[in-house]
């Protein structure tokens, strides 16, 4: 089954490295998940200070700067994994190192 990890952590970013690429507990992860054949894909996203929010309401189009939710941690990234069911895609989230200070929303796509 397909599922995306959604990445969130505190505005503007994680401790440490400026990106979570050059984090060697980020390679660590995604080398160990590329060689177990789990991860399917993935990508940073710039701060949530950067969003532009939509919303149609009637006929009128409604455009907020910035994330649409309102709380300290934002989506900084997402990462899409493929595992035989949910303990599996529970267990590889447990292992991404955002986990440990972040938190990581696991959705699973609709099986087409």
């Amino acid at each position: 089954m397909r599922y995306m990890l959604m990445i969130c952590h505190e505005d503007p970013g994680p401790p440490g490295p400026a990106k979570v690429e050059d984090d060697p507990r980020y390679r660590f992860w995604k080398e160990e998940m590329t060689r177990r054949g789990v991860l399917r894909g993935g990508a940073r996203l710039r701060p949530g200070s950067e969003a532009t929010t939509v919303r149609v309401r009637g006929e009128e189009v409604l455009l907020s700067d910035g994330p649409f939710a309102e709380s300290k941690e934002q989506m900084g990234g997402y990462d899409l994994i493929e595992c035989e069911d949910l303990d599996e895609a529970i267990e590889v989230a447990s292992k991404h190192p955002v986990a440990k200070f972040g938190t990581i929303e696991i959705r699973p796509f609709p099986e087409a």
